[in-house]
């Protein structure tokens, strides 16, 4: 078990060593540490304090510059860092519980050592663990043991090589045989077999597998998860009738392993079924708490969305490291000036900090946002496993879906186009593998398509708000929802009536004035969205087809729109509460408005057309 880090604020938060960049540390406007305590908090810093000092004085974690590891090198050592993670117990079961932000904030420093090792630690836990500790029930709980003692090491098998983001069409099959009371897992072809699955290419032994549910009689109930042994923990050798492989090199994420496998009528006790949406008794027949079944097969792709949620604090964590990077670069790089004998550091002129200092601002409310969104997934995992099956609670799903489901593609490629504008702005110097950059970008690549591309993730979020209008429309429903991200929409025709009115640049300094313009853009988006699925569904399209033509001009950008308002609106409340030290305030004030009317920015022109169409109503946009 590693030391905790004892001591004050000394120990905790020691002053940086000497160097170039004590010129501009000394003009800053607040303390460094100050801020720290703010937004980490002193139990957390002392968190991550314990486990850098752990990584850092252990052999097994030291680097060897320059140095090329083969592939199965890197995947072992790898695979062994996992094991020592575990071994150190940073974090255990009754931690979890009792300070989740604890989850995110080791993944994060993980991270920030190596994407492979973070994404290798919570596939196992996050995504296999909760899979099974969500799905499952008190018969599954010993698993929950054997995962953190790594007697077994596990991963998620749901994407298939012919169907990814189409759960639906998913064919393995699982046949139930009453005689034995077995289930028979079964990949009718190979492109039934299990793809891109992280840790099944090495190291798994277990697998959380998704398959369509038979019972007598071939009465299919749908998709559903089941823990199946894959290899054996001792020899890591295929278990009879499964066919397991690594997918090879990758652009990124070396380290760990994806695989594929397939199963060849392998059986596995009625037991490993996961039971939690649907069970079969030992004659045969399915039995389900749920009668609606879009609801159970949305609780039982609940684990989707704890793998979204990470992604996108993985996400975060490489935009945080690229622009620390670029920013104290550009503090100590020198070009230019004012006159021959004088060169000034490149941070100092405008166009560097408009390139930097926005990704600057994103880090830290996109930081914000993947918290407190954990915590509200924190939220839904304990209101299953206690059974709640109230309304509140399945609204608070859909919700967690459509924020996660938005929330990983606004993260991903915030970060993906960070990392690049963190390279070009370290000019040449910042082509070199030394620096990080070139991996940071290949690794966070992957965080764009798994776990869902993030162009069809972003139809779910602009579904869950077009469904929301339709009933509004229909029924006369109200606009609420669990964490009122959505509340405000309740207002939106009064909403479209305002207009976006400051009497001087520095009124936009305050985030509660893009604020207001957001929840415009939002209501006009979904506005003009539904009114383009009517017109699409009157013109004879079906429901696939009116969707499909609505995505691209009218539901992406509603979703992304959705999603960063939310990002906005939560950091507004965060840097504006009573708590906030007085010392704090200008400075975190004006990173919320700078993310805030940065991302609003990226919207000018449809902020541009909208306008023109309500000052000039009998005017058809040719574009539309």
């Amino acid at each position: 078990m590693a030391p905790t880090v004892e001591g004050g604020d000394a120990a905790l938060l020691p002053e940086f060593p000497r160097g170039p960049l004590d010129a501009y540390r000394a003009r800053a406007s607040f303390s460094w540490k100050e801020l720290a305590l703010f937004t980490e908090g002193e139990d957390m810093l002392r968190f991550k304090k314990t486990i850098f000092s752990a990584l850092e004085n252990d052999p097994l974690f030291a680097r060897s510059p320059g140095a090329d590891l083969s592939l199965d090198k890197y995947r072992e050592l790898n695979f062994l860092r996992c094991k020592r993670i575990f071994e150190y117990d940073f974090l255990s079961v009754e931690d979890m519980f009792k300070s989740p932000l604890k989850v995110p904030a080791l993944i994060q420093c993980l991270g920030m050592y190596d994407s492979s090792l973070a994404a290798k630690y919570l596939l196992h836990t996050l995504v296999f663990g909760s899979a099974v500790y969500s799905s499952g029930s008190e018969r599954h709980l010993t698993y929950i043991q054997k995962i953190f003692s790594m007697e077994i090491f596990g991963c998620f098998a749901l994407t298939e090589l012919s169907h990814g983001s189409n759960t639906k069409a998913i064919r393995t099959t699982a046949h139930y045989d009453p005689a034995t009371k077995e289930f028979i897992i079964h990949s009718p072809d190979f492109e039934a077999a299990k793809f891109w699955v992280g840790n099944m290419g090495k190291t798994a032994t277990h697998a959380v597998v998704f398959a369509k549910l038979h019972v007598p009689g071939d009465q299919c109930h749908g998709l559903h998860p089941f823990i199946v042994q894959i290899r054996d923990p001792k020899t890591l050798l295929p278990m009879p009738g499964v066919m397991v492989g690594d997918m090879g090199k990758k652009l990124g994420q070396n380290g760990l392993d994806n695989g594929f496998a397939m199963f060849h009528k392998v059986r596995v006790p009625r037991q490993s079924l996961l039971n939690r949406m649907g069970d079969v008794t030992p004659e045969g027949t399915y039995v389900s708490p749920f009668k609606d079944v879009r609801q159970r097969f949305g609780v039982s792709l609940g684990g989707l969305s704890s793998g979204r949620v990470s992604i996108l604090s993985l996400a975060v964590v490489n935009l945080k490291l690229a622009i620390a990077i670029a920013l104290r670069f550009s503090a100590t790089r020198c070009q230019f000036g004012p006159t021959q004998e004088e060169e000034i550091a490149v941070l100092e002129y405008p166009m560097q900090q408009c390139r930097l200092l926005p990704y600057l601002a994103a880090a830290y409310a996109l930081d914000h946002f993947s918290k407190s969104l954990f915590l509200d997934l924190v939220e839904l995992q304990r209101g299953r496993a206690s059974g709640d099956r109230s309304a509140r609670q399945a609204e608070l799903g859909r919700e967690i879906h459509a924020l996660a489901s938005a929330g990983k593609p606004l993260a991903s490629w915030t970060a993906q186009q960070g990392i690049q504008e963190c390279r070009e702005a370290c000019g040449g110097h910042g082509y070199l593998a030394m620096n990080r950059l070139g991996v940071l970008r290949d690794d966070n690549d992957p965080n764009c398509t798994y776990e869902g591309d993030n162009n069809v993730l972003l139809q779910q979020t602009s579904n869950y708000l077009l469904g929301l209008l339709a009933h509004r429309v229909q029924d006369g429903a109200c606009f609420r929802s669990p964490l009122k991200s959505v509340d405000f929409l309740d207002a939106y025709p009064s909403i479209l009536d305002q207009k976006f009115e400051v009497s001087s640049v520095a009124d936009c300094l305050d985030s509660a004035v893009a604020l207001a313009a957001y929840k415009w853009l939002v209501c006009y988006l979904l506005r003009e969205t539904y009114q383009k699925l009517n017109q699409e569904k009157r013109s004879g399209s079906s429901d696939f087809e009116a969707r499909n033509n609505c995505q691209v001009s009218h539901g992406r950008p509603l979703a992304l729109a959705f999603l960063e308002l939310t990002v906005v609106q939560r950091f507004h409340e965060h840097v504006h509460q009573p708590c906030v030290p007085p010392s704090l305030r200008a400075v975190l004030g004006r990173l919320s408005a700078l993310y805030a009317l940065w991302s609003l920015s990226r919207h000018a022109a449809l902020l541009y057309r909208a306008e023109r169409r309500r000052s000039c109503p009998g005017r058809r946009d040719r574009a539309s």
